[in-house]
């Protein structure tokens, strides 16, 4: 999937590099390659993201429940 992006933003970026002014070459670059394609990632990467944060709150509850031992245990002192 990168493989496409970075190609997407190499033809963007030739597009833009034979515009007649820099900022018409900037604004091809940006409203042609890269908000289309952060936008395009964005929904893609979604449902890793999703499970990304499940993963990690199941961790975390699995670490919330898990028996701790106290430190005061043990030592003596009453």
């Amino acid at each position: 999937m990168y493989i496409v992006a970075i190609a997407w933003l190499y033809v963007v970026l030739m597009m833009s590099l034979t515009e007649q002014s820099w900022i018409a070459g900037i604004g091809t670059f940006v409203f042609y390659g890269v908000a289309p394609l952060s936008l395009f990632l964005w929904i893609v990467g979604t449902p890793a993201r999703r499970r990304r944060r499940k993963a990690q709150e199941a961790a975390q509850d699995k670490a919330d429940t898990a028996p701790t031992l106290s430190s005061d245990a043990g030592d003596g002192a009453a």
